[in-house]
């Protein structure tokens, strides 16, 4: 048997992956900061349902303390704003020849190589939508894009094993040159998905409603511009055209946009935001520092001014803090900022 993949985050993201490489035959390990979590998983195993698949893997699983040896193959899947921190214990765990797939939202791979060095990094870019339920168990709700790529934007023959790896949990993953432009298309998408989780409606009703177009447009906008000027090409994905809402879009391709995106996600089980769930469910922080912030300290440097995002920021530690109530007016306000 292969080596075992090590599992960093076994939540939503990283338990789907985790079970879906354990049903492949690998030898999953997880590891996991919750100890309910943890304990949940070794007593009676990592249960996945939703419309996809539903199965219990009986993988081992650890707190970060607990662990022990070294691990060629490690997926990162913890929340962006956890990602430091998990870089920092994990490395400890890492050979020199090893790596880490940084399987997350926003730009951790930069955080991650500034900790395990660049050459032991590998880009990911992930879209389906899976949510953490409670202690050992994880909804797999709706199928999405799934890409690899150096960050160097080289084609190696460790790329190309992650790559045949992901291909089976999603046959239509792909490997790419251009890992960077899926990371800033998904930030581009990410920050729409913030606006939504600003209410209580699901992504579609948000996407499908004519009064928070504008304005989504416009945040969608800023982020763009930051790409753009700092020569990245962003990279369509699951109906996401973010050429769509980049500064030479025509009304119109925004408009398809959000029509392809809406129906996209009339298909997931996944209705909301994993933003919106740490919000209203969880009433927890949010990603919001680790995905957003980038965007805004980035514009700085590049003379690119981002007051929707800036603002975006504030709304979402106000709803952290509670101190603003989930509501369409959130949108409303955020739109009289950009007037």
């Amino acid at each position: 048997m292969s080596q075992p993949i090590l599992i960093w985050g076994a939540g939503a993201i990283g338990g789907t992956l985790g079970a879906a490489f354990f049903r492949a035959g690998e030898d999953v390990i997880f590891v996991d900061n919750d100890r309910e979590h943890v304990d949940a998983i070794n007593a009676n195993g990592l249960k996945i349902v939703g419309p996809i698949f539903e199965d219990t893997v009986k993988a081992r699983a650890y707190l970060p303390e607990e662990l022990e040896g070294e691990y060629h193959r490690t997926f990162l899947c913890v929340k962006a704003h956890h990602t430091e921190a998990a870089a920092k214990s994990l490395v400890r765990h890492l050979p020199a020849d090893g790596y880490v797939v940084s399987a997350q939202n926003g730009l951790n791979e930069r955080v991650i190589a500034r900790i395990a060095g660049e050459h032991r990094v590998v880009g990911c870019f992930v879209n389906f939508g899976a949510d953490y339920l409670q202690p050992g168990v994880v909804q797999y709700g709706g199928e999405g894009a799934v890409v690899i790529g150096e960050l160097d934007g080289r084609f190696t023959d460790r790329a190309e094993d992650i790559y045949e790896l992901v291909r089976q949990f999603e046959p239509k993953a792909l490997i790419t040159n251009n890992i960077w432009g899926f990371l800033w298309g998904k930030l581009i998408y990410g920050a729409l998905l913030f606006g939504t989780a600003l209410t209580n409606e699901s992504i579609a009703d948000v996407f499908a409603n004519p009064v928070a177009r504008p304005v989504l447009r416009k945040l969608a906008l800023e982020v763009a511009t930051v790409a753009a000027i700092n020569n990245i090409r962003p990279e369509a994905f699951d109906g996401f055209d973010p050429a769509a809402f980049g500064p030479l879009a025509l009304p119109e391709q925004t408009e398809k946009s959000f029509d392809d995106m809406v129906a996209h996600n009339r298909t997931s089980a996944k209705s909301h935001s994993g933003i919106w769930r740490d919000l209203a469910v969880r009433k927890r922080k949010t990603e919001v520092e680790a995905q957003v912030m980038p965007v805004v300290e980035i514009g700085r440097e590049s003379r690119v001014p981002t007051p929707l995002a800036a603002r975006l920021i504030v709304m979402i530690h106000e709803i952290e803090d509670g101190k603003r109530e989930l509501a369409m007016a959130n949108l409303e306000e955020l739109a009289n900022a950009a007037a």
